[in-house]
């Protein structure tokens, strides 16, 4: 209880730092939606001018990446057994994980190879523990922070970006419920996209071959 009464604070108190913190948190072992963070961040700085939105996507950006390399680390170290026992084990299931999940970012890591950590930091459910299968797979560790920087930030500025706007269009309190309704749809267009678009350049490099 005190560390949700501590994560309200942080979210009651936006600024660059607990920006920073709060999705560090969200991109590690103890996910929740980043839509609480950024978009009412981006609102605060369209509204008040207290913060500048670019700051605000890029300690965004660098909280997650902090979180993904905490679970690229914890998987690399402790190995694909102790992982699963974790995901199965009833603190697993308190920070929202469990094997399902897990596999099911295991499976989009084999599909998509080193690009899942870009691509499936625009996927719900996928976007948190996609640095997992990563760390098991033992990544290149520059280029797995390459892509996840890129991912993360882009889909900070989608998020940014609509927090931005929205603060001229709705009320504070139905921020969050807007960007919710939207931000799905808006991942799944922007992967489709990213997903072509690698599809294209693999594609090129066999053909030249």
């Amino acid at each position: 209880m005190e560390s949700i009464g501590f994560i309200q604070w942080c979210l009651d108190n936006l600024n660059y730092w607990t920006i920073t913190l709060l999705m560090a948190i969200e991109s590690s072992f103890i996910p929740f939606p980043s839509e609480v963070v950024v978009p009412p961040a981006a609102y605060k700085a369209a509204s008040t001018g207290d913060l500048n939105i670019w700051l605000v996507i890029l300690c965004a950006t660098a909280g997650a990446l902090i979180g993904a390399l905490v679970n690229y680390f914890l998987a690399l170290w402790l190995g694909k057994p102790i992982v699963y026992k974790f995901a199965n084990s009833r603190f697993g299931h308190m920070c929202l994980i469990d094997q399902q999940k897990v596999e099911k970012a295991e499976q989009f890591f084999l599909k998509y190879g080193v690009s899942a950590t870009l691509v499936g930091r625009l996927v719900p459910a996928v976007r948190q523990l996609i640095s997992i299968p990563a760390g098991l797979a033992k990544m290149n560790l520059p280029k797995f922070m390459l892509f996840t920087s890129l991912g993360a930030g882009l889909w900070n500025a989608v998020l940014a970006a609509m927090g931005y706007y929205l603060e001229s269009v709705v009320p504070e309190e139905q921020l969050i419920s807007t960007v919710t309704k939207y931000s799905h749809e808006i991942g799944y267009g922007i992967m489709a996209v990213v997903a072509l678009a690698l599809a294209y350049i693999i594609y090129k490099g066999v053909k030249k071959e």
